[in-house]
Protein backbone atom coordinates (compact mmCIF):
# COMPACT_ATOMS: atom_id res chain seq x y z
CA UNK A 1 0.00 0.00 0.00
CA UNK A 2 1.49 3.94 -1.07
CA UNK A 3 3.12 5.13 1.74
CA UNK A 4 3.45 8.85 1.49
CA UNK A 5 5.28 11.05 3.55
CA UNK A 6 4.97 14.57 3.54
CA UNK A 7 6.92 15.98 5.99
CA UNK A 8 9.18 18.03 5.58
CA UNK A 9 6.93 19.39 2.72
CA UNK A 10 7.83 19.07 -0.43
CA UNK A 11 8.40 22.54 -2.08
CA UNK A 12 9.07 22.01 -6.38
CA UNK A 13 10.55 24.38 -8.48
CA UNK A 14 9.58 24.75 -12.04
CA UNK A 15 11.44 27.38 -14.01
CA UNK A 16 9.02 29.85 -13.84
CA UNK A 17 7.08 28.67 -10.58
CA UNK A 18 7.67 27.58 -7.28
CA UNK A 19 5.17 25.21 -5.76
CA UNK A 20 4.81 25.53 -1.85
CA UNK A 21 3.23 25.04 0.97
CA UNK A 22 -0.70 26.92 1.53
CA UNK A 23 -0.07 29.38 4.54
CA UNK A 24 -2.93 31.43 6.36
CA UNK A 25 -1.85 34.30 4.63
CA UNK A 26 -2.76 33.31 1.62
CA UNK A 27 -6.38 33.23 2.24
CA UNK A 28 -6.76 36.59 0.27
CA UNK A 29 -5.68 35.37 -2.60
CA UNK A 30 -7.94 31.95 -2.44
CA UNK A 31 -10.62 33.61 -1.59
CA UNK A 32 -10.33 36.12 -4.48
CA UNK A 33 -9.64 33.22 -6.74
CA UNK A 34 -12.38 30.43 -5.15
CA UNK A 35 -14.67 33.51 -5.55
CA UNK A 36 -14.50 34.14 -8.89
CA UNK A 37 -17.39 32.58 -11.48
CA UNK A 38 -15.46 32.05 -14.21
CA UNK A 39 -12.73 30.10 -12.16
CA UNK A 40 -16.28 28.09 -10.32
CA UNK A 41 -17.82 27.94 -13.32
CA UNK A 42 -16.65 23.93 -13.76
CA UNK A 43 -16.30 22.94 -10.37
CA UNK A 44 -19.64 22.49 -9.47
CA UNK A 45 -19.22 24.06 -5.75
CA UNK A 46 -20.58 27.56 -5.02
CA UNK A 47 -18.13 30.10 -4.67
CA UNK A 48 -16.67 31.03 -1.92
CA UNK A 49 -18.09 34.53 -0.31
CA UNK A 50 -15.74 34.89 3.11
CA UNK A 51 -12.29 35.00 4.03
CA UNK A 52 -13.50 32.14 6.84
CA UNK A 53 -14.47 30.10 4.31
CA UNK A 54 -11.14 30.42 2.62
CA UNK A 55 -9.48 30.04 5.35
CA UNK A 56 -11.41 26.72 5.96
CA UNK A 57 -10.61 25.30 2.96
CA UNK A 58 -6.43 25.98 3.75
CA UNK A 59 -7.37 24.29 6.92
CA UNK A 60 -8.64 21.30 5.48
CA UNK A 61 -5.48 21.25 2.47
CA UNK A 62 -3.17 21.37 5.82
CA UNK A 63 -5.27 18.54 7.62
CA UNK A 64 -4.97 16.13 4.73
CA UNK A 65 -1.49 16.96 4.56
CA UNK A 66 -0.80 16.02 8.44
CA UNK A 67 -2.74 12.57 8.08
CA UNK A 68 -0.95 11.67 4.27
CA UNK A 69 -4.08 12.00 2.57
CA UNK A 70 -3.17 14.59 0.03
CA UNK A 71 -0.81 16.94 -0.81
CA UNK A 72 -1.94 20.72 -2.57
CA UNK A 73 0.51 23.05 -3.27
CA UNK A 74 0.18 26.90 -3.74
CA UNK A 75 1.47 28.17 -7.41
CA UNK A 76 3.52 31.40 -7.27
CA UNK A 77 6.28 32.88 -9.45
CA UNK A 78 9.62 32.58 -8.47
CA UNK A 79 9.77 36.40 -8.79
CA UNK A 80 6.76 36.84 -6.06
CA UNK A 81 6.81 33.77 -3.75
CA UNK A 82 4.19 35.29 -1.21
CA UNK A 83 1.07 35.46 -3.87
CA UNK A 84 -0.56 32.87 -4.95
CA UNK A 85 -1.62 32.48 -8.04
CA UNK A 86 -3.30 29.23 -7.89
CA UNK A 87 -3.05 25.81 -6.01
CA UNK A 88 -2.74 21.80 -7.90
CA UNK A 89 -2.31 18.93 -5.80
CA UNK A 90 -2.87 15.36 -5.38
CA UNK A 91 -6.17 15.76 -3.25
CA UNK A 92 -7.09 12.25 -2.72
CA UNK A 93 -5.03 9.80 -2.61
CA UNK A 94 -6.16 6.21 -3.12
CA UNK A 95 -3.73 4.79 -1.05
CA UNK A 96 -4.48 1.07 -1.84
CA UNK A 97 -4.38 1.27 -5.32
CA UNK A 98 -1.46 3.49 -5.52
CA UNK A 99 -3.39 6.31 -7.25
CA UNK A 100 -4.15 9.82 -6.87
CA UNK A 101 -6.67 12.56 -8.43
CA UNK A 102 -5.49 15.96 -9.21
CA UNK A 103 -6.86 19.09 -8.78
CA UNK A 104 -5.72 22.75 -9.94
CA UNK A 105 -7.07 26.38 -10.07
CA UNK A 106 -5.29 29.58 -11.53
CA UNK A 107 -6.03 33.18 -10.99
CA UNK A 108 -7.98 34.18 -14.45
CA UNK A 109 -5.16 36.76 -15.41
CA UNK A 110 -2.69 33.60 -15.41
CA UNK A 111 -4.61 31.79 -17.64
CA UNK A 112 -3.28 31.17 -21.66
CA UNK A 113 0.45 31.62 -20.15
CA UNK A 114 1.81 27.68 -19.82
CA UNK A 115 1.73 28.26 -15.90
CA UNK A 116 -0.54 25.42 -15.03
CA UNK A 117 0.42 23.08 -17.95
CA UNK A 118 4.50 23.67 -16.02
CA UNK A 119 2.98 23.07 -12.80
CA UNK A 120 0.77 19.80 -13.94
CA UNK A 121 3.97 18.36 -15.38
CA UNK A 122 5.80 19.07 -12.14
CA UNK A 123 3.14 17.69 -10.20
CA UNK A 124 3.00 14.47 -12.28
CA UNK A 125 6.67 13.90 -11.60
CA UNK A 126 6.72 14.44 -8.28
CA UNK A 127 3.19 11.59 -7.98
CA UNK A 128 5.32 8.96 -9.83
CA UNK A 129 8.72 9.42 -9.30
CA UNK A 130 8.56 10.39 -5.24
CA UNK A 131 4.98 9.09 -4.09
CA UNK A 132 5.46 6.38 -6.32
CA UNK A 133 1.98 6.49 -7.67
CA UNK A 134 1.21 4.04 -10.61
CA UNK A 135 -2.01 6.24 -11.79
CA UNK A 136 -3.40 9.99 -11.58
CA UNK A 137 -6.89 11.21 -12.09
CA UNK A 138 -8.71 13.78 -13.16
CA UNK A 139 -12.40 14.54 -13.36
CA UNK A 140 -13.91 17.44 -14.76
CA UNK A 141 -16.93 19.20 -16.31
CA UNK A 142 -17.09 17.83 -19.75
CA UNK A 143 -17.40 21.55 -21.04
CA UNK A 144 -14.36 22.80 -19.66
CA UNK A 145 -12.33 22.81 -22.84
CA UNK A 146 -9.02 24.66 -21.33
CA UNK A 147 -8.95 21.62 -18.55
CA UNK A 148 -9.25 18.91 -20.82
CA UNK A 149 -6.67 20.43 -23.69
CA UNK A 150 -4.24 20.61 -20.72
CA UNK A 151 -4.75 17.06 -19.64
CA UNK A 152 -4.39 15.71 -22.88
CA UNK A 153 -1.26 17.88 -23.79
CA UNK A 154 0.40 16.27 -20.50
CA UNK A 155 -0.61 12.41 -21.70
CA UNK A 156 -3.69 12.00 -19.82
CA UNK A 157 -6.60 10.25 -22.01
CA UNK A 158 -10.23 10.68 -21.36
CA UNK A 159 -11.13 6.86 -20.09
CA UNK A 160 -15.02 7.53 -18.79
CA UNK A 161 -17.86 9.82 -19.45
CA UNK A 162 -20.56 9.48 -16.90
CA UNK A 163 -23.51 10.90 -17.86
CA UNK A 164 -25.37 13.39 -15.35
CA UNK A 165 -23.97 11.78 -12.43
CA UNK A 166 -24.17 15.03 -9.87
CA UNK A 167 -26.32 17.20 -8.89
CA UNK A 168 -25.59 21.19 -8.61
CA UNK A 169 -28.00 24.29 -8.57
CA UNK A 170 -30.86 21.98 -9.67
CA UNK A 171 -29.00 20.45 -12.69
CA UNK A 172 -27.86 17.39 -13.51
CA UNK A 173 -23.77 17.43 -14.83
CA UNK A 174 -21.50 15.44 -16.83
CA UNK A 175 -18.79 14.16 -15.48
CA UNK A 176 -15.72 12.96 -17.60
CA UNK A 177 -12.37 11.22 -15.96
CA UNK A 178 -9.10 11.37 -17.19
CA UNK A 179 -6.37 9.09 -16.28
CA UNK A 180 -2.50 8.49 -16.54
CA UNK A 181 -0.54 5.56 -15.72
CA UNK A 182 3.20 5.99 -15.32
Amino acid sequence: MLQPDFNPFPELKTERLLLRRLKKEDAEEILKMRSDKNVMKYIGKEPATTLSEALQFIVLVNESLITNNGITWAIALKENPNKLIGTIGHWRLIKEHYRSEIGYMLQPEYWKKGIMKEALLEVINFGFNVMKLHSIEAQINPKNVASSSILESTGFIREAYFKENYFFRGVFGDTAIYSKLK
